[in-house]
C-alpha cells in the first residue's frame, strides 16, 4: 500500500527537456520528489539526472515535427498511469523577414510551437477529465503578446498557442483541468545562442528587420536577466496553486513590454469606437 508521501507524488510530462527551462523544470520536479517523463532530441541529454533520480525519470526521444511519433509517445506515457502535469516547453525561433523565410522554416516553426502543443494538449484532456483534473502548462513568451520585426513565424506559433489555450481553458474548467500560459522574458537558457537566422536579403538590410537582426546576432545570453532556476520554481509553484492564473508573466521585461503593447492596442481600439459601431443596421 502506498505511503502518504507516495500518494502526493505527481507525474509530469515535459517536452524539450534537453536543456534550458525544460531541463531546469525537470530537475526541480525531481528534486521535489515527483516523477517526470521528459522528451528530448538527444538520448543522452539527461543521463546525469537519471543517475541521481533513477526510475522516477523516464526519457523519451521525440521529434515534435512528426505527429505520429508524438501520438505514440503520449499514448505510451498514458499507459504507465495518470499524468498530473503536462508542460509544452519545446521551442526555438527563426529570425528574419517573413519574405526571407523558406516554406520549411515557416512550417517547422508552426509545427513545433503550435501544432505539437495542440496535439499533446488534446491527447491528455480525456485522461485528465476521467481522473478528475490536471494541469497543462504552455510555455509561451512575451512574444505571445508582443510583436517585433524578424519574428513573424515565431509570433504566429506563440500567438496561436495563446488563443488555443485561452479557449480550451474555458472548455475544461468544469472538469478541474487548469491551463496556464507561462510568458518568460529574456532568460539565460541558451535560447539566444540557439537562434536560427534566415539568409539575409538586400532589401531588408537597412530596415527594422536588418537592425533587429544585427542586435540579435550580437546578443549574449549573459546579458539576459531571467534566472531559469527561478522561472522553473515559479512554474512549479503555480502547479500547487488551487486557482492558477491563465497567464503567468515572468520577468520585468515581459511585464513592461506586454503592458506597453496592451496599452497601445487599447488606445488604438478606443479611437475606432465610433467607426466600429457605425456598421450596424439603421433602425
Amino acid at each position: 500500500m502506498p505511503s502518504p508521501a507516495d500518494m502526493d507524488v505527481r507525474h509530469w510530462f515535459i517536452t524539450g527537456a534537453s536543456g534550458g527551462l525544460g531541463r531546469h523544470l525537470t530537475g526541480h520536479a525531481l528534486r521535489r520528489g515527483d516523477r517526470v517523463t521528459a522528451t528530448v532530441r538527444r538520448p543522452a541529454a539527461l543521463d546525469d539526472l537519471r543517475e541521481v533520480h533513477g526510475d522516477r525519470l523516464t526519457v523519451e526521444v521525440l521529434d515534435l515535427t512528426k505527429p505520429a511519433d508524438v501520438e505514440e509517445v503520449v499514448a505510451r506515457t498514458i499507459r504507465t498511469g495518470p499524468v498530473d502535469i503536462v508542460v509544452n516547453n519545446a521551442g526555438y525561433a527563426v529570425v528574419g523577414a517573413a519574405e526571407e523565410m523558406t516554406v520549411e522554416q515557416v512550417r517547422d516553426q508552426v509545427e513545433v510551437l503550435l501544432l505539437a502543443p495542440m496535439l499533446i494538449t488534446r491527447a491528455f484532456l480525456a485522461p485528465m477529465r476521467e481522473q478528475g483534473g490536471g494541469r497543462i502548462i504552455q510555455v509561451s513568451s512575451m512574444g505571445g503578446q508582443v510583436g517585433i520585426p524578424t519574428h513573424s513565424s515565431y509570433h504566429a506559433g506563440k500567438w496561436g498557442l495563446e488563443g488555443f489555450t485561452e479557449s480550451v481553458s474555458r472548455e475544461v474548467a468544469d472538469f478541474g483541468i487548469h491551463l496556464t500560459l507561462v510568458e518568460p522574458g529574456g532568460t539565460r537558457t541558451g535560447f539566444a545562442s540557439a537562434l536560427r537566422f534566415t539568409d539575409e536579403t538586400a532589401p531588408y538590410r537597412d530596415t527594422a528587420v536588418g537592425r533587429t537582426r544585427r542586435s540579435l546576432e550580437a546578443l549574449d545570453d549573459n546579458a539576459l536577466t531571467g534566472d531559469p532556476a527561478k522561472v522553473a520554481a515559479a512554474v512549479y509553484d503555480t502547479t500547487r496553486d488551487p486557482n492558477p492564473p491563465l497567464r503567468l508573466p515572468l520577468g520585468a521585461d515581459t511585464y513592461d513590454a506586454v503592458h506597453a503593447a496592451l496599452t497601445e492596442r487599447l488606445t488604438a481600439l478606443e479611437t475606432r469606437k465610433d467607426h466600429a459601431v457605425s456598421v450596424a443596421f439603421d433602425h
